[in-house]
């Protein structure tokens, strides 16, 4: 797969929800079915912002795989094209996603979001915009994440050794890959931090947007009371 151009073309990275299986840190408080409800609202969302942008051709990238059967109804309902994810860990199933496209590619997660369709425009501009190398033409661009890891990463051309002995999960991740980046002598740009969408504390912000202002799982949890009290934040006067 591959565009014209410098067009990228975008991949969602997906989990089915399945509950239980997804969000599973938010479980205690949201219980395993309004997780998976939480992650399949947070799936479409990430998908309706991509398609937005107006860039290249969205593909989610689904796991397990592709066989779920919400996996086909947006394969159905929202016009993007599905693959599912191969290899073993996180690192490994994005390389393995970036060495499927010939050209540009954005590979962003499903739980941010702070993510716009503006995000998007900027970053495929940003990776456009940097200069080549004399070690080759390659580039990257990311959007860091709060946690210290990651919510967006684009690549001109596949690059898998980008993703290989990086802690995933950590807050190490972004850390590492800047200091893989040095080592590769891959020219790399960032744009501003975001947030995403990993522990209860995060649900605050969540029930913030515009966009999830009538998400029943929210309501159903209590928020922002119950939120705030699990977090360890204090409540407002």
């Amino acid at each position: 797969m591959g565009n014209e151009g410098d067009v990228p073309t975008i991949a969602v990275f997906a989990r089915a929800p399945v509950a239980g299986n997804c969000k599973t840190r938010l479980i205690a408080l949201l219980g395993p079915v309004g997780a998976a409800r939480l992650h399949r609202r947070l799936t479409l969302h990430a998908l309706a912002m991509t398609r937005r942008a107006g860039l290249g051709q969205v593909v989610l990238y689904a796991a397990p795989d592709a066989r779920h059967r919400f996996f086909r109804a947006v394969r159905e309902h929202c016009a993007v094209a599905l693959c599912s994810q191969s290899g073993g860990n996180l690192g490994a199933r994005m390389a393995a996603a970036f060495a499927a496209h010939a050209g540009p590619l954005l590979l962003v997660g499903s739980d941010c979001p702070a993510l716009q369709a503006e995000h998007l425009i900027a970053a495929a501009a940003a990776l456009a915009a940097l200069p080549s190398t004399p070690g080759g033409a390659n580039a990257a661009v990311f959007i860091p994440a709060e946690d210290g890891g990651y919510v967006l990463v684009g690549l001109r051309f596949a690059e898998p050794r980008l993703f290989v002995d990086i802690d995933w999960g950590s807050a190490r991740v972004m850390a590492q890959t800047r200091r893989r980046l040095r080592d590769l002598a891959l020219p790399w740009t960032e744009l501003p931090v975001l947030w995403d969408v990993d522990r209860p504390a995060d649900l605050l912000r969540l029930g913030e947007l515009p966009a999830f202002s009538d998400c029943r799982e929210l309501r159903v949890a209590g928020l922002p009371s119950a939120a705030r009290a699990r977090a360890g934040a204090p409540e407002s006067p």
